[in-house]
């Protein structure tokens, strides 16, 4: 070449580089490349500013959490052992051998050894020993009992009760229907990860955010189709940079997002080297696994591999099996096609082809991902609902509307204390599920294929606090929350105001023949009303004639109820529903004696308070408390209740309610199994569209609709539908709890009468009761019927 150049020279010849079409030519390709070169650089600037400002933004985020109320343990309450490890899974504890660090269990023995949180206690274990059932071949003299706690062991000191954490239920972002539950990486167990890298990126830590290797192993996969083991030329870095940050950018970047183009494509490339060099691998993988999305539940898009454990497998990462972690992984591909929920088949292909790239990665030897690829793929269709989130909905409708900005504009730490217990969440789950599922059986005995819905509303009567909200059969399938929203006619619900208004209308005027045992004719009637007669008619038609209104409660007599408000006043029982300030402001006619206008089960769970709180109703509640950074910024309570009516008059029909499950409409719950000193009201509408059941306890009050969102007719009655989901929810709720008799007030005394004259007893009377009366109301006759 030197020869070539020297003989030019000699030959007169100018220099090459001097020749002018060598120079046109470089100049034609210097212009572009010094171009592209500008415009790379200007890019590279740009999305660098743009990718740390996302990415501060990313680190900075801050998403509101909503906490339950902290899980108690007591002894002798019914908790399987099965249900406690659940609950330690909703507070995040790892199962471990042994539990050496605060936030790990073990379990063996019969009983769960945790190592509790909490910094003064985490030191020591609390061991929960559990009375497992006898044998189901065991004789049975007595009834048997259900698994409760025995004992609870504190070090070596016995302990009646312990509180653990606030359990999380759900991170919220405002505006968005998004399940998620932001973790550290350190939080996520290494088979999780591993499994993760082998199928999207095995080379994560080794490439800079774009794998030549990997472009050139897929392209000879793809070409010849030899392996579906081996993940695509798409890095995680990629990944994040296209499911993360470019749908933050300008909406031409959007549009490009969604492009399966070669633009597109160069671009994730150019991003995914920029972003490699503003955040360290192990960052990049914490964003990458808390914020891929990995498919949807009801209306809600699930991102997060913590998130997905939580809703596939009702498990916390820290829990979850090799198996579940190479489900999860595996879901990654395309969370649609491969949802567990789904595509069961496919996923399960999908999760043993993850299994089998972390063996041949080197992360699990091959007999252990054969063990695991032989395993069943469970997943818990109804996880989302562990969650509570119609009662999430309610919190996050609350936030954005009284606290608005607090959950989009702030940087601190938002934490919302709520008063849900989400143990009795759960079973109050179950009772809802177990009775639907027996509604429909008797539906379908009737030809009828509707499915019907129901709510249940359970409060703390002394605080008003809202301890467990079901809000329909299925969020997955409608998130529309019957128990806050569903207006309908609380019927025969309403009677216990009816007594009431009655009762207080003869305090207030000194009438003291207006008791309990007052007799009212129940007896068909007619009554004109706006140019209008209405002629009610009793259940099934059956009358009873004279009768006490403890009778006439107790057996949700209409007839009587109706006459009852005639005698006190429509005026006088509408007004008395009206100062309660529950629902819309009802008009006095006589239909208002037999419910008829529309409350929710939220407005009948407020207005019941009434009876548990001596007159006072209580406001219910939802969050205890909200903190933003170290700061508590939660809104003071609308009040501590309102005196509505007088504790002695209340008291009268709270005990007249006590009849209704001994021995009136109700009193199936007794023979199901419910002991407890409790007082309630079936509701049975007109044509039989709603049936409803209130009953509470000094403890707990609980309110279940069953109806049809269309308003059909059930044809069912409250003591059909709506009772056996408050019984099996109360009696599981307050298992293990000693019975607690209500206050009796000042001013009440108790007389033994006959239940059929309502006069005093005699001892030739078959029947005696003791009645409840305001003092100086008492009867001074005595039993004519029986004297002889």
């Amino acid at each position: 070449m030197r020869d070539l150049f020297r003989r030019s020279r000699e030959a007169g010849h100018p220099p090459f580089w001097a020749r002018t079409w060598v120079q046109v030519a470089a100049a034609a390709l210097a212009v572009p490349l010094l171009a592209l070169s500008f415009a790379a650089g200007y890019y590279y600037v740009g999305f660098a500013n743009l990718l740390d400002a996302r990415l501060t933004g990313a680190r900075e985020r801050v998403l509101p959490r909503v906490f339950a109320r902290p899980l108690e343990l007591r002894r002798g309450q019914a908790l399987t052992e099965r249900q406690l490890i659940d609950r330690l899974n909703d507070l995040g504890y790892a199962e471990r051998a042994p539990a050496d660090k605060p936030g790990e269990f073990v379990v063996g023995g019969g009983s769960v050894s945790i190592r509790p949180r909490t910094p003064e206690l985490s030191g020591r274990i609390l061991r929960v020993v559990f009375q497992a059932p006898p044998a189901r071949n065991a004789p049975r003299r007595a009834p048997r009992p259900a698994e409760h706690v025995q004992r609870l062991e504190f070090g070596r000191q016995a302990r009646e009760r312990f509180t653990l954490d606030a359990p999380l239920l759900t991170s919220l972002i405002s505006g968005e229907r998004e399940k998620r539950r932001p973790v550290a990486l350190a939080a996520i167990p290494p088979h999780v990860v591993q499994a993760v890298l082998a199928i999207e990126d095995r080379r994560y830590y080794a490439h800079p955010g774009v794998d030549p290797i990997g472009i050139v192993r897929a392209l000879v996969t793809n070409l010849l189709g030899t392996s579906a083991n081996i993940s695509g030329a798409s890095t995680i870095t990629q990944q994040l940079v296209r499911n993360v940050f470019l749908p933050q950018f300008a909406g031409w970047t959007l549009q490009s997002a969604r492009e399966q183009s070669l633009k597109r494509k160069l671009l994730e490339q150019l991003l995914a080297l920029v972003l490699n060099t503003r955040a360290s691998k192990d960052e990049m993988l914490e964003m990458y696994l808390n914020d891929m999305p990995l498919g949807q539940r009801g209306s809600f898009a699930i991102f997060g591999v913590a998130e997905a454990a939580r809703l596939f497998f009702a498990k916390d990462v820290s829990n979850v099996t090799l198996a579940e972690a190479a489900t999860i992984a595996g879901v990654l591909q395309s969370p649609s096609a491969l949802s567990p929920f789904n595509n069961p088949t496919r996923s399960r292909e999908r999760r043993n082809v993850v299994l089998q790239s972390m063996a041949d990665a080197g992360f699990i030897e091959q007999p252990v991902a054969d063990r695991a690829a032989q395993e069943p793929l469970v997943v818990v269709q109804r996880a989302l609902e562990a969650e509570a989130p119609y009662f999430v909905d309610y919190v996050t409708r609350t936030l954005e509307q009284d606290y608005p900005g607090l959950t989009t504009t702030t940087t601190q730490a938002v934490d919302v204390y709520t008063t849900l217990d989400l143990h009795l969440q759960r079973l109050a789950q179950d009772a809802v599920r177990a009775g639907l599922t027996r509604v429909d059986e008797l539906l379908l005995r009737r030809r009828r294929k509707s499915r019907a819905e129901a709510a249940l509303i359970a409060v703390d009567p002394k605080s008003g606090e809202i301890l467990a909200m079901v809000g329909g059969r299925s969020y997955n399938q409608s998130q529309f929350n019957r128990a806050l929203m569903a207006r309908r006619q609380p019927g025969s619900a309403f009677k216990p105001f009816v007594y009431l208004s009655a009762f207080e209308e003869a305090a207030e005027q000194g009438n003291p023949d207006v008791t309990p045992a007052t007799l009212v004719d129940d007896a068909p009637g007619a009554w004109e009303f706006n140019d209008q007669v209405w002629t009610p008619e009793n259940y099934e038609n059956e009358y009873d004639g004279l009768i006490t209104f403890r009778r006439a409660l107790a057996h949700s007599r209409n007839a009587a109820a109706i006459k009852v408000a005639e005698l006190t006043g429509y005026d006088r029982v509408a007004a008395f529903w009206n100062k309660l300030e529950v629902g819309s402001p009802t008009k006095a006619y006589p239909s208002i004696a037999l419910g008829v206008f529309e409350a929710s089960p939220y407005d009948i769970a407020t207005a019941y308070t009434i009876f548990p709180g001596q007159g006072f109703v209580k406001p219910l509640r939802h969050i205890l408390r909200i903190d933003s950074g170290a700061k508590n910024v939660t809104k003071r309570p609308r009040g501590a209740g309102t005196a509505v009516a007088r504790p002695d008059t209340t008291y009268l029909v709270t005990s007249m309610m006590r009849s209704v499950l001994n021995e009136g409409t109700a009193a199936s719950a007794r023979g199901a199994g419910f002991t407890l000193d409790a007082a309630g009201k079936t509701g049975t509408t007109n044509e039989l569209r709603d049936a409803w059941f209130v009953g509470f306890t000094p403890e707990l009050l609980t309110v279940v609709w069953v109806g049809f969102d269309d308003n059909q007719p059930l044809g069912l009655s409250g003591s059909q539908a709506a009772l056996p989901i408050w019984t099996q929810f109360m009696t599981r709720a307050l298992a293990g709890r000693g019975n607690v008799p209500f206050e009796t007030p000042g001013g009440i005394s108790f007389v033994d009468i006959d239940p059929d004259t309502g006069k005093l007893a005699l001892p030739g009377c078959p029947r005696v009761i003791r009645e409840a009366f305001l003092a100086g109301t008492e009867p001074v006759q005595a039993c004519e019927l029986h004297r002889f």
